[in-house]
């Protein structure tokens, strides 16, 4: 080991992402500073909310040309400069698209050990666990007997929503874009009915499976999905607004749904923000390590080794073709 694999963004992506819009470079091998360790990075998380970054449109700011690819990881501490680390430990951190960072040690978060695999820290125990968690229970406030329709229903996040929902004895509808991704919603994560939205009627399909309108809507997507879910709410329904599949690729900015439908249903609509509800990381570690042992839980990773395969792993993510949590495995 004498070098740092990094990936840069090359150029700023014009539509669909591609491979040659990122670049791979090498340099020299660093040394940590004074509060600071050096780490082997063994997982790396792709996320479709880094697309908005390169168009410059997501809270957490941009990626311009030129720039590290960013994306949270899981890493090996190799050497440390500061008496809270020690060599060998696991944290977590957004280091980045990089074989061997450089992390300040306020930007690394020691992994607690409950018993599960490390690689689910970036999924159903990390960011897209919480962003479930907080957005169904803290959000929508699910009550038993609720039918919950949620799209992006075999993702990261809208797997979770869903499973969360059904141990909440909530009727849960999924969303989905394949014969094969529907067959998981239902049959393993155990959700009560999935729609094709590319091959079935989207509008007919909620209303036969939610004949009584939709309680709650978590929305991973946008554009059209939103718009078919909203013309169904129940009244006193509750909207989540999570994610922006549908425009992510999109240069320009869509037209919003209809908002007649949501006075209508006098619905409550609230914007997701993960960042919001830190508070709610511990709690959420904790029962979702329990049902998962439970068997409660189901997940599915899309796992590819290499870091120089991020680019063609990122590029299959953002075309929808990933089946599961997208994981970069780095080093063993």
């Amino acid at each position: 080991m004498t070098s740092n694999t990094k990936i840069l963004l090359k150029t700023r992506c014009t539509g669909l992402p591609q491979e040659y819009d990122f670049e791979e470079v090498k340099e020299a091998i660093k040394d940590p500073q004074d509060g600071q360790i050096r780490c082997e990075t063994l997982y790396l998380s792709l996320d479709p909310y880094l697309r908005g970054k390169i168009n410059g449109r997501h809270i957490s700011g941009s990626i311009f040309p030129g720039d590290l690819m960013a994306g949270e990881a899981i890493s090996r501490v190799q050497v440390s400069n500061d008496p809270k680390f020690n060599e060998g430990d696991l944290v977590i951190s957004h280091s980045g698209w990089q074989s061997h960072p450089i992390i300040n040690i306020c930007d690394a978060t020691k992994i607690i050990d409950h018993g599960i695999p490390i690689s689910t820290y970036l999924g159903i125990m990390g960011m897209p666990g919480l962003t479930a968690y907080a957005g169904l229970l803290r959000l929508a406030e699910p009550k038993d007997n609720d039918v919950v329709l949620v799209s992006a229903a075999s993702g990261a996040v809208g797997s979770m929503v869903g499973q969360i929902a059904k141990i909440k004895n909530c009727q849960v509808i999924g969303i989905a874009g394949t014969n094969e991704k529907c067959d998981w919603v239902k049959n393993v994560a155990g959700m009560d009915n999935c729609i094709n939205y590319k091959t079935e009627i989207l509008p007919e399909k909620i209303k036969e499976f939610c004949p009584n309108g939709v309680d709650i809507y978590f929305d991973n997507v946008g554009g059209e999905l939103l718009q078919a879910a909203i013309e169904q709410l129940a009244l006193y329904s509750r909207v989540v607004l999570c994610g922006l599949m549908a425009q992510y690729n999109s240069d320009s900015m869509p037209a919003g749904p209809n908002p007649a439908w949501i006075i209508k249903s006098r619905a409550i609509v609230k914007g997701m923000v993960v960042y919001d509800h830190e508070d709610l990381r511990k709690q959420c570690m904790l029962d979702i390590s329990k049902w998962i042992k439970e068997d409660r839980i189901q997940y599915l990773e899309d796992v590819t080794e290499g870091l120089g395969k991020a680019p063609e792993a990122f590029s299959r993510l953002m075309r929808g073709t990933n089946h599961g949590k997208t994981i970069i495995k780095v080093n063993n």
